[in-house]
């Protein structure tokens, strides 16, 4: 009885579901979070005159993202590459027109040398977040 039922255990364990048309794990659809990242345009960063490869560009962004998402104010979210590092802390929302509008900064570290950026997004009706200025 307890040899059956390793067996059966054993078995089901090595089931697994491969939904890729419900955007799971082997999707080829890009996250929801693509079409929100791509609206920051580039983000803060990329105004700093930081040169980051693609890779640390899309952890940068994507750390912009989380910070003016949901970041409570003055938390940092970091993020880390091949020698690279940064580290982006928004201030509280304020109100501008029918937006949500945040200041942020994104420090960016390379071979020791920081580099720290300023700005301002808002928050559209979509949910994505465009820099101003």
């Amino acid at each position: 009885m307890i040899v059956s039922s390793l067996l059966v255990a054993m078995t089901l364990s090595g089931c697994q579901s491969t939904k890729s048309s419900s955007g799971g794990l082997f999707s080829r659809k890009p996250p929801a979070s693509a079409t929100y990242i791509s609206a920051l345009q580039g983000g803060i960063i990329a105004r700093s005159g930081v040169e980051l490869s693609s890779s640390d560009r899309q952890r940068a962004l994507e750390a912009e993202y989380r910070a003016l998402e949901g970041a409570a104010v003055g938390q940092p979210v970091v993020w880390s590459g091949r020698n690279v590092s940064g580290r982006v802390v928004a201030a509280a929302p304020y109100q501008v027109g029918s937006q949500n509008c945040r200041q942020y900064t994104h420090s960016v570290t390379i071979d020791g040398k920081e580099t720290v950026a300023r700005g301002v997004a808002c928050r559209n009706d979509n949910g994505s977040w465009s820099p101003l200025g």
